[in-house]
Parts: C-alpha cells; structure tokens; sequence
C-alpha cells in the first residue's frame, strides 16, 4: 500500500509538470505567431506610406530588356530602336539637358542625342481615330457622325487612355521629367506605341492592337452616358422624319405612388399606333426623355442585348484596315 502511494505521487508531479510545459510552450507558439503577424502588418503600412519611386530607382533594372519584355508581353513585334524612340517625350529631354548645363558640362555634352515621341503620337492618334471610326460606322450603320464622333472622342479621351497605358505598365517605361507620370504624357506615349506599332508590323496589327485594347472600354456603358443629348425628343423626331415615319405620340401607360415622395411614371411612344418604346421616370417629362433614349437606342442598334463585339481575325483589305493605310 505505501509503495503504492509513493509511486503515484510521482507521477502526479509528472503529468503536472507535463500539463504546465505543454501550456508554456502553447503560448509561446501564440507569441511568436502574433508577433508575427504583427510585423508583417506593420511593414505593410509601412511600405504604403513609403514616397512612390521610379521602378528605375529600385534594384534589378535593365531598361533594354524591359522594353523587350513590354513587346513580348503584348505579343506585338516592335522594332527596338522605334518603341524606345516612343516612350522619350519632350520634358524629359529638357530637363536632362537642363540639368547637365547645372552641372557645368560642355554644350557639346549637354544636348542629348534622343529624338523625341512627338511624332509617333501624331501618328498614333490619328490612326486610333480613322480606325475607329470606321469600325462604329460598320457596326453601326444607322447612328448619325455625331454620334459617332462622340463614341471616338470616349475611346481616346485622356482618362480613358491614360487608364488603359496604367495597366499596361507604360509608366514605368516612360522618360519623363515628372513622376507620377502625367495623365496627359501617359496618353501621348500611348498613342506614339500605336505608331511605333504602325511603323513596325503594319495595318492589320495596329487595328488589332487599338481594337483589344480600346474598344472593349465600352463595356457596361450606355449610348447616353457618352453622347450627350440635350433634347433626345426632337432627335427622334428627326430620325423619325428621315424614316418617312409619324412623329411619336407619348402616352402615360403606368404610374406608381403618384401622392408619394417617391413617384415613378411610364410613358410609351407610340407611331402608326404601335409602341415603339417605353420609359420610367420621376416625372412624366423624364419618362417621356427616358422613352425617347429608348426609342434611338433601338433605331441606332446601340441596345443592352446588341449583338457582342466581334473579336475574330479581321479580313486582310478590310475597310477599317484600310482607313489606317490611308492615313
């Protein structure tokens, strides 16, 4: 019996002892594990509150071969020496002239021996516009130059250019004298690539290239939202007129809380007796608008079910293909 005794306190003490370690070493793992959790948010906020730098400015830049890598990346075929000669803009040869002549270096050293983007943008522009104009006067037959004008003027407008040239990683390629780099170099050296492109491969891919990367921003946007139209009722009168077609007679066709805060009205249009569109609105005049988009968007071919863009190889003479020739 007291042998008995005496051989379970000991292994009382043991568990106990054993029960303890565990505990210590549980939180110790906690510890570590917080502590390094807590350090990996601290770098993290550290690292966002960090001033942006030139990816030139950090470790493992070679500028050659990341031009190659920017020409493989968008599988094009860019001559070398053009696709440099896109990324130089004018502002950034300025300044390094400028401050080579601070650092009192002779003239014949000072001038920079870079020709700049200029040109090439010219270029790019005027191909990106041709192009995509003829492309929306082939999907679209119906809708007037206006109209037209206003989607091309969309697709090559500065935010939306300088958008696409951000996702393309153009910035950190671009010599500029300012970073971040300015949305509006950003859409010049966009445009000089689409030349540099047009130099380098011809035609066919430059349409390609402006077509992949342009064209699908209008994704999710209404007709409307880029064209603005004062007085969407008497441009349908006129298209109507055009069609030897009566002009649109509204009609309020549903309405609910009228008394409330909260109103909300349907106007129809009707031509020859026939509904040819219909529109909610706050009032019956905005219903009456709405309606009236409605009724252009289906005259145009610009509607919400439209048929998707057609992203196929385009045929070699194309109209549009041809239209960047020209130019």
């Amino acid at each position: 019996m007291a042998t008995g005794l005496l051989l379970r306190g000991p292994r009382r003490l043991l568990a106990a002892a054993g029960g303890a370690g565990r505990a210590a070493l549980c939180l110790q793992h906690q510890q570590r594990r917080d502590k390094k959790l807590w350090l990996r948010a601290y770098l993290e906020q550290q690292r966002l509150r960090a001033p942006v730098t030139r990816r030139s400015e950090k470790p493992n830049w070679d500028y050659h071969a990341e031009i190659q890598a920017f020409s493989h990346r968008l599988h094009e075929t860019f001559s070398l020496d053009l696709l440099k000669t896109a990324f130089v803009n004018s502002c950034y040869i300025k300044s390094e002239e400028t401050r080579r002549q601070e650092l009192g270096l002779d003239k014949e050293v000072v001038a920079l021996n870079l020709q700049d983007n200029h040109k090439l943008s010219e270029q790019g522009v005027s191909l990106s516009r041709s192009y995509l104009t003829q492309c929306f006067e082939d999907a679209y037959p119906k809708m007037p130059s206006e109209g037209i004008r206003a989607l091309v003027d969309f697709l090559t407008s500065q935010e939306l250019v300088s958008y696409v040239a951000r996702n393309l990683s153009i910035q950190d390629l671009t010599l500029c004298a300012e970073f971040p780099v300015p949305d509006s170099v950003l859409q010049q050296t966009f445009f000089a690539v689409i030349g540099a492109l047009f130099e380098s491969s011809g035609p066919q891919k430059t349409g390609i290239f402006v077509r992949d990367f342009l064209i699908p921003q209008l994704i999710g946007k209404d007709l409307f939202e880029i064209w603005n139209v004062t007085n969407p009722m008497g441009l349908l009168v006129e298209e109507l007129a055009k069609r030897n077609m009566s002009a649109p007679e509204p009609r309020l066709t549903r309405q609910s809380g009228a008394s409330t805060v909260l109103p909300l009205y349907f106007v129809g249009l009707y031509c020859d007796k026939k509904l040819i569109a219909e529109g909610p609105g706050e009032t019956v005049l905005a219903a009456e608008e709405e309606a009236a988009r409605v009724a252009l968007r289906k005259l145009y071919g610009y509607t919400e079910n439209r048929q998707p863009w057609d992203y196929s190889k385009p045929r070699e003479g194309g109209r549009a293909e041809k239209a960047i020739s020209s130019t």
